[in-house]
């Protein structure tokens, strides 16, 4: 409501409060990003990976394609469409360690990308829903993440203590889902202006605010394995449509070539970002 009644000023305060944690905070993020991988791959590739989530007699709910489609489909969200492309081409503008708008920028720029939505962030959501998973399915404690410190303070996850990390979990959760609603939002409004004609006011957003919460409403409320399964299917088809047509509609080869070297440059850049 703050940020609606004097939006300048937020955007002030969020933006030095945000530059600063960056400055003093940065290097434990990209540390603690770096331990949660390397944990998870001892795990994975351990004896604890062979652990089922649940009774050792369980079976999946649903096909490998379909749990892939809805890990995807919440991984992901609206940064496919939107960071997909605003992020690189702002860090070619503004690159960190190179001279900006050069090839050396474009292949900085993508390797920044790789990092954000690679491994590396992938690490950060496998390691979560491992804790909600193991603790919730395997030990029968509550799907929250006061679940996962169990093992650090017992039984006082029931207690103040143990509330505190579930505001704390759905305040981070839900500042993440409306920063990603309100990009998506602004560039839905943006692409029905360019293309339709329709008013990019705010009172548009709004109104493509309710529809797309509504239509997750309603996918929530059909349940995992109709609404949030199908549309998730149907995101990920969708996806690879996209990427298909962009590899065949545009420089085909250029565009794998600059695939293969990036990844190769952000595997090599792997510990330093």
């Amino acid at each position: 409501m703050v940020t609606l009644i004097i939006p300048d000023t937020a955007a002030s305060v969020f933006g030095s409060a945000q530059n600063w944690t960056i400055e003093n905070f940065g290097w434990f993020y990209v540390t603690a990003v770096a331990v949660f991988f390397v944990l998870l791959l001892v795990i994975a590739f351990g004896p604890m990976g062979r652990l089922k989530l649940g009774p050792d007699d369980s079976e999946p709910d649903f096909p490998f394609l379909s749990w892939v489609a809805m890990l995807f489909a919440a991984g992901m969200g609206i940064g496919l469409m939107y960071f997909g492309v605003a992020e690189p081409v702002q860090h070619y503008v503004t690159p960190p360690d190179v001279a900006p708008e050069t090839m050396e920028a474009a292949r900085e720029a993508m390797a920044i990308t790789y990092t954000h939505w690679g491994l590396h962030g992938w690490a950060i959501y496998g390691l979560v829903g491992l804790a909600l998973g193991y603790f919730a399915h395997r030990k029968g404690l509550p799907l929250a993440m006061r679940s996962a410190f169990h093992p650090l303070i017992g039984d006082r996850i029931y207690g103040p203590i143990g509330d505190l990390i579930d505001i704390f979990a759905i305040c981070g959760t839900l500042f993440g889902i409306a920063t990603s609603l309100g990009l998506g939002v602004s560039q839905i409004v943006s692409g029905l202006n360019a293309v339709f004609g329709l008013p990019a006011t705010p009172w548009m957003q709004v109104i493509l605010i309710v529809f797309v919460v509504g239509l997750a409403t309603i996918s929530v409320l059909s349940g995992v394995g109709k609404g949030v399964r199908r549309l998730s299917e149907l995101n990920l088809v969708i996806a690879v449509c996209l990427m298909l047509f962009i590899m065949l509609a545009g420089p085909t080869l250029f565009l794998i070539r600059a695939y293969v070297q990036n990844f190769g440059l952000y595997l090599d850049h792997f510990i330093v970002r």
